[in-house]
């Protein structure tokens, strides 16, 4: 088991070794159709689990209270990863905050109580590096939790995964319960949502420079200033880092999921366009609001749990991108 001091703040009741998951235990993945979803379910393909179990939205209403109780009574699952939630970028979390604060909320509590009911003995609930306050000192640390004003673009959304690290915190102290809860940074990869309106900043900026490159547009407009600092890590590294976690830590504090390096949005927009073949211009629309002015999470729990990232900025973008090539003519509008 790693030891990690989680400071004098958080309760626990939990006396628990992690250890090798059963391979042909009973697996549920929430949200396995997700970025983070779809990654995990590859990952724990290839590690050799025989015995996932997913379901799609329309097969499964996560906000739906008594549906989900009974697929998890009649699952019965050993292990849980709670990767589903409505997610989007600034445009959306802010356009749509009783949506991000309310279906959140409502699905990783459904989820979660069900978990108690049925015994479920590891979960992994997935959040969000958002739970940090805006001015957070950079490198943010777990400890920073709670500390300050969140950025307004996406409090609401940072609010339910608050709670829902709160909700695994009680579970543990409560119940025993050897669940965890792991904040990821800014993730991308194959799966990403490429919506013009709802996604994310990475791959908002991937379709954005390929329609350009595509229509012949000589110049692209992007958000904001560019000088924020941002930090990305690949899907795939996140769900090696999952199953690294659940295997090798245990603990009522969150643990940071990232590369610990950050790069300003200029700078990935200028990779994203070299990548795409955009030779053009590109200009900033400074009406429009950065966010947070930078966010760069220290990762040294999770190296103290035996993990780092592996798949470069550049590489993880080419493949990124060859995945939405491949992909075009499914993607969500």
């Amino acid at each position: 088991m790693t030891t990690i001091d989680d400071g004098p703040r958080i309760t626990d009741n939990v006396n628990y070794t992690p250890a090798r998951l059963d391979r042909d235990a009973t697996f549920y993945v929430a949200g396995h159709r997700g970025l983070v979803g779809g990654a995990m379910w590859r990952t724990l393909e290839a590690e050799g689990f025989t015995n996932l179990v997913g379901r799609t939205s329309s097969e499964l209403d996560l906000t739906d209270r008594e549906a989900v109780f009974a697929f998890m009574r009649d699952t019965n699952p050993q292990y849980v990863v709670l990767a589903a939630a409505k997610v989007g970028g600034i445009l959306a979390n802010n356009t749509y905050p009783v949506e991000f604060l309310s279906d959140n909320i409502r699905i990783q509590t459904n989820v979660i109580d069900a978990a108690l009911e049925t015994g479920v003995e590891r979960l992994l609930f997935l959040g969000s590096s958002c739970i940090y306050p805006k001015m957070a000192t950079q490198p943010i640390t777990e400890d920073a939790l709670h500390t300050g004003y969140l950025e307004h673009t996406n409090d609401a959304y940072a609010i339910a995964k608050i709670a829902g690290i709160m909700h695994i915190q009680a579970a543990r102290r409560e119940y025993g319960k050897a669940w965890i809860s792991a904040m990821p940074t800014n993730l991308y990869g194959p799966g990403d949502n490429f919506s013009p309106t709802g996604s994310h900043v990475l791959p908002a900026l991937i379709r954005r420079y390929h329609e350009a490159v595509q229509s012949g547009t000589d110049v692209v407009t992007n958000w904001g200033t560019g000088t924020p600092r941002r930090e990305f890590l690949h899907v795939d590294d996140m769900a090696a880092a999952c199953l690294h976690l659940l295997e090798n830590y245990d603990g009522p504090q969150q643990v940071n999921v990232g590369t610990g390096t950050d790069v300003t949005i200029a700078e990935i927009a200028e990779t994203t366009a070299a990548v795409t073949g955009y030779t053009g211009t590109t200009e900033w629309d400074t009406t429009k609001p950065d966010g947070t002015p930078q966010k760069l999470l220290d990762v040294s729990k999770l190296a103290q749990a035996g993990w780092t990232a592996s798949i470069g900025l550049e590489d993880g973008l080419r493949s990124t991108y060859q995945w939405f090539l491949e992909n075009a003519e499914h993607l969500r509008e």
